[in-house]
Formats: structure tokens, sequence, C-alpha cells
């Protein structure tokens, strides 16, 4: 694996937390849970919105800068797509397919599932809203 593929898809799995609620302890042993509202990808700085500190302080906006940052977690675990993917095969044989580094799935090559919701317009992508639903109802994410 060359260096900038690691760095790609480093960059992706970090692009993947954005507006997640996220816990970033930094190197002096502070911890922080808030809202991945954004980062700067050269200096790994992170922008957290309705943060809360360990000891129950309050931040509207926390900017915690890269060097001193040690590390970075979810609680909750990323929608698994590849799964509705595999539902969707059922319903559009040979029309789906399931964008690993993007965790994005495509269907019939215009319609988007992200973990955000459906893109795209007409009664197929409606089908395929009323899927996701009952797939995240089903997850317990709905």
């Amino acid at each position: 694996m060359s260096l900038s593929t690691a760095t790609r898809r480093f960059n992706i799995e970090i692009n993947s937390l954005l507006n997640k609620e996220v816990t970033v302890v930094t190197t002096t042993g502070e911890e922080y849970t808030g809202l991945l509202v954004g980062f700067d990808a050269s200096g790994k700085d992170l922008c957290l919105a309705q943060a809360k500190g360990k000891k129950g302080e309050e931040y509207p906006r926390l900017i915690i800068y890269g060097h001193i940052i040690a590390k970075i977690f979810i609680q909750k675990p990323p929608l698994d797509l590849r799964e509705f993917a595999t539902i969707l095969e059922k319903y559009f044989p040979k029309m789906v397919k399931y964008v690993e580094d993007a965790r994005v799935v495509v269907v019939m090559d215009k319609i988007r599932v992200t973990e955000h919701g459906v893109e795209g317009v007409g009664p197929i992508a409606e089908r395929i809203k009323r899927l996701f639903d009952q797939f995240l109802e089903e997850k317990g994410v709905a």
C-alpha cells in the first residue's frame, strides 16, 4: 500500500466521523466529547460542537490542535451499509454496487445511499428510501 493510499484512507475514516459524536483524548489526559464538525487534514486539528469535558464543563465550539491529540474514538459503531446493499440486491439484482472507500451504495448508477440518507428522485428512489427507513428502524437508528 502506497503512502498516498494510506493517507487517503485515513482521511476517509476521519471524514466518516463528521457530524458524529466523538471522544478526543489529549496527550495531557484531558477528554472531550462532542459533535465533530470540522477537521484540518494537514494538521489534524479538530473542531467539536456542543463539547463536554470530563469534569462536566461545556463548550459550544472547541478547537483541538492535532499535535496534542492522543486518540479519537466513537461510542456507536458506524452503520454497515454493506448489509443494506445485500438487502437491496434482492430487490434490484445486479444493479447494486457498494463503494467501500466512500461507504456509499449506488443503485442503477444514479441513486446513492449514504448513512445520511438516499440521494435521488423518482419512484425507485422512493422505494429505496422506504427500504432504508425500515433498515434503520431494524438497527435501532431511526
